[in-house]
């Protein structure tokens, strides 16, 4: 039975600020919570304007700390970015605050852009290329401690978080593959390589003590409203946002504005229409069949759901009407 998730980015509006954008996410936590959802996760992004989750371990404290029963993730930590140990200690101390409840997804981007990288590493001898390397690292710092290992996570040794590799290109794939954990594709945004990394994810497959079997989650957007006038209105929210952020010029998440994929060049409408695969906008009904379609055509085992709308309560409303199309997909 598919899994249906929320990734939040925490979204910063225009005219608003950080402290209600966070005040937001903890509200959609709480009724995703209510609504059923298996995981709420945050994202890993530096200096953006219109993303509150920079301080991702920080956040997932709040949200968890403001829920019982709903899965609290990082959707994910940008590995390159941070001390296998460091890592391990965060969420060894979320584990141990909320036993069972904290997922761990690990990237290997930067989450942000080359001069930030450097503010964040300070210095730059920690590559990309090292990613494997610190993912077995800090696996090793989550386990039970070793007979003389002078190195242990306090908190964090012997809570066991389950890691995820997330990923929007075949490496990611192959890595998740041969360690054995389940992999997050990041299709919201990147769906051109979803295929054959699902492909090469599930063939090369090797069991670990985490995983038995491959496990793939898709991210996937979802807009609904109770017309597709509205839902496709509200949509270009998120799509100016995202469009912002390839022209180098990232804010805050704007208003929706009508009739604003008239206003792109075409390489931009190229680049938007290659998304739609991988995202579903309308009514409940138009919604629930696109989603049915998508998951009879890729046996997905989760979809992490992506909604940035600028007004809160229509999201909320969006998420609400997403809740009841996943029980019906449930039931069927």
């Amino acid at each position: 039975m598919t899994q249906f998730s929320i990734l939040d980015l925490a979204p910063v509006c225009e005219g608003s600020n950080p402290t209600q954008a966070l005040k937001n996410s903890l509200d959609l936590a709480q009724h995703a919570e209510r609504w059923g959802f298996t995981r709420f996760w945050v994202a890993e992004h530096h200096n953006i304007a219109g993303i509150a989750s920079a301080a991702t371990s920080v956040l997932m404290g709040y949200l968890a700390g403001g829920t019982s029963t709903i899965r609290i993730g990082a959707g994910g930590i940008m590995l390159p970015n941070h001390a296998p140990l460091m890592i391990a200690e965060q969420f060894g101390t979320l584990a141990t605050l909320y036993p069972g409840r904290i997922d761990l997804g690990l990237g290997r981007a930067p989450g942000t852009d080359q001069l930030t990288m450097q503010a964040l590493r300070r210095s730059l001898t920690q590559e990309v290329g090292d990613f494997p390397r610190d993912v077995v690292e800090l696996q090793h710092y989550l386990k039970e401690p070793e007979e003389g290992q002078r190195v242990v996570a306090t908190p964090g040794a012997g809570t066991n978080v389950p890691i995820w590799i997330l990923g929007s290109s075949l490496f990611g794939a192959q890595l998740a593959a041969m360690l054995g954990l389940p992999f997050a594709f990041a299709s919201h945004f990147a769906p051109a390589a979803m295929d054959e990394a699902m492909d090469i994810y599930r063939e090369k497959f090797e069991p670990s003590e985490q995983s038995q079997e491959p496990y793939v989650m898709l991210g996937y957007n979802v807009c609904v409203a109770d017309t597709n006038e509205e839902a496709n209105l509200l949509r270009t929210s998120s799509l100016q946002s995202f469009v912002n952020l390839r022209r180098g010029v990232p804010g805050k998440l704007p208003p929706p504005i009508k009739d604003f994929e008239d206003s792109l060049a075409p390489a931009e409408k190229q680049m938007l229409d290659s998304m739609s695969r991988c995202a579903a906008v309308g009514t409940p009904d138009s919604v629930h069949q696109q989603i049915t379609a998508f998951l009879d055509e890729t046996q997905a085992d989760e979809l992490m759901m992506v909604c940035s709308i600028f007004d809160h309560s229509a999201r909320l409303h969006s998420f609400e009407m997403t809740a009841d199309i996943a029980n019906r997909i449930h039931q069927s």
